[in-house]
């Protein structure tokens, strides 16, 4: 059995990925018991599980599904740290969907 892809997507992302599960890098904005928001170029909201552990303003990479909110139902969440590229990531997340034959599969 082949494993389900997981493109790395920001906020511009989302819509294009509703109900499917992607990956997310980006910044701790704000928490509130089990939600979040984190900014992955955009705002974005974040339902979180138990084992989510995130600390405000470190950079974290979310796996989780797309809701039809567009919020994102978290599976796994790491920390990251304080020291980040987001430049970096922008530039992952560019590359994901500008050759996107090589990393997950359009409809």
């Amino acid at each position: 059995m082949a494993a389900e892809a997981t493109p790395r997507i920001n906020a511009r992302y989302l819509e294009q990925f509703t109900n499917s599960t992607v990956r997310i890098l980006g910044r701790v904005t704000s928490l509130r018991g089990e939600s979040a928001t984190i900014d992955a170029s955009g705002s974005i909201q974040l339902h979180l599980n138990r084992d989510a552990h995130l600390t405000l303003n470190n950079a974290v990479e979310i796996i989780g599904k797309v809701q039809p909110d567009l919020s994102v139902k978290v599976f796994q969440a790491m920390d990251f740290g304080s020291n980040m590229d987001f430049n970096a990531v922008e530039a992952v997340v560019d590359a994901t969907h500008r050759y996107k034959e090589i990393f997950y599969y359009a409809d």
